[in-house]
């Protein structure tokens, strides 16, 4: 059976596949692997240390995929981990790791921020207001969805 497309989920789809799309342009201009970008923007938007979970979590890729990244990039002497809360661990930056992040992740960060800036409040407002409420109904269905 074909599932039912509506326009606007069709637009929607489209929009969520070509702004993922961008993201990955900027970590091939910046060049960068996917991953290794995804890893050096969440410890910049953490500040210059973030908790391994929190990485994955917010990645929204496969764990191996991130563990690979990490052990490229520790490799290359930009970062390294350390334990904390039992078998936790944090990600650091090191210093080549905060001029390298300098490069890359902060002015995608950069570019994000001046698109908001170039936006009015209320535009910025309801962006956000809107996006969280497609997530929270999302979830809301989710606890619903069961397998036939």
């Amino acid at each position: 059976m074909t599932p039912y497309f509506s326009k606007e989920l069709k637009r929607y789809n489209y929009l969520l596949s070509e702004t993922e799309s961008a993201y990955r342009e900027a970590a091939s201009r910046l060049g960068l692997p996917e991953s290794s970008m995804m890893v050096l923007y969440a410890v910049c938007h953490a500040g210059t240390s973030c908790p391994l979970r929190d990485i994955c979590r917010n990645a929204g890729v496969s764990k191996q995929t991130i563990n690979s990244a990490l052990r490229r990039l520790e490799a290359e002497g930009l970062i390294y981990l350390e334990n904390t809360d039992g078998k936790n661990k944090t990600v650091f930056l090191t210093s080549e790791g905060q001029k390298l992040a300098g490069r890359t992740a902060a002015k995608v960060i950069a570019i994000e921020n001046a698109i908001f800036a170039s936006w009015t409040n209320e535009d910025v407002k309801q962006y956000l207001s809107l996006t969280e409420r497609y997530l929270q109904d999302f979830r809301e269905h989710l606890r619903h969805l069961k397998q036939d």
